[in-house]
């Protein structure tokens, strides 16, 4: 079932395992913690400076899971095998629908946790699952989008193997610069 799914990503020599799972109400202050960081925001249009402003992304996201919309995952560094510990991150996969070839994904990581691999080996757990689970619905390919100036996701869609599709024009205010586009196809059954 999708709603129930757990996610993990192996541990590496520096990092601990990552433990992939739905939003919960008990993240909302780990989330606005998160949040905190100005690099963070930079990058997205989402803001969550309170309490308030989390629970209610918290609940969006529960809704938009529910509904098969929107699959976000918050994800943590493994305590233990089957525990959660710290709030290191988060991944989603948009627009997923049965019929058709293309979806979105994302993903944000805490400013505590980077430069340990907490992206891509995050992202690589939604990506293989994602084409696993979504093939026979005919998901043939994932899109990973984010604004030309942000290098690190341009290495992180690089190591898990989005290649550089093209630069999209900026459409303010949503968008105020070019952004890449980096797709993932799947692999030919």
């Amino acid at each position: 079932m999708i709603a129930s799914v757990t996610l993990r990503a192996s541990a590496t020599p520096t990092a601990p395992a990552l433990l992939l799972r739905p939003w919960r109400a008990a993240d909302v202050t780990a989330l606005v913690e998160v949040y905190r960081d100005p690099d963070l925001r930079h990058g997205t249009s989402t803001r969550i400076a309170c309490e308030e402003d989390g629970l209610r992304w918290v609940r969006a996201a529960q809704r938009d899971r529910a509904a098969g919309v929107r699959l976000a995952f918050a994800v943590f560094e493994a305590a233990s095998a089957v525990a959660a510990g710290r709030l290191v991150g988060h991944v989603v996969l948009k627009e997923v629908a049965p019929g058709k070839p293309s979806a979105e994904v994302g993903y944000r990581t805490a400013a505590w946790a980077r430069g340990r691999g907490v992206a891509p080996r995050a992202l690589e757990a939604l990506t293989v699952w994602a084409l696993d689970t979504f093939r026979a619905d005919g998901l043939e390919r994932l899109e990973l989008l984010h604004q030309e100036d942000n290098v690190a996701s341009c290495r992180v869609a690089q190591k898990c193997g989005y290649a550089f599709d093209r630069t999209l024009p900026s459409t303010p205010p949503s968008y105020p610069l070019d952004g890449h586009l980096h797709v993932r196809h799947a692999v030919a059954a």
